[in-house]
């Protein structure tokens, strides 16, 4: 079992950049499907990117599409997610997640989350 742990969230004005972090221990995330939710208050928790097939490929929710970018980097076993151009409807819990299998990119298509990383975009 993967562990996870994201970093890199915070309070950004409107139209800033974050990156958040999601660092890997236990076993190797080369050979996984990896990606980010979030959760805003009183919400689901929905898909935001992910990353499969070694980070050849990329999938993103239409609402993140031309300003997120998902990457990873499988020495440092590390996903990363670039935001800009954020907007206050951005404002959620970041959650990475990883699955040795990839059916789908949803919530229950993941096995290992990790505790999650807040991000506030003011207005």
């Amino acid at each position: 079992q993967v562990q996870l742990v994201e970093s890199g969230g915070g309070l950004v004005q409107a139209g800033g950049s974050l990156r958040l972090s999601c660092a890997a221990s236990g076993r190797s995330i080369s050979d996984l499907a990896m990606a980010w939710f979030r959760q805003a208050p009183g919400k689901e928790r929905e898909f935001v990117a992910a990353v499969r097939w070694r980070g050849i490929f990329t999938d993103y929710a239409d609402s993140v599409k031309g300003r997120f970018t998902i990457s990873r980097d499988n020495a440092k076993n590390t996903m990363y997610l670039q935001m800009n151009s954020l907007k206050p409807e951005d404002t959620a819990v970041y959650y990475c997640a990883a699955t040795s299998v990839l059916a789908g990119l949803a919530v229950t298509d993941f096995g290992s989350w990790g505790q999650g990383t807040q991000v506030t975009v003011s207005s």
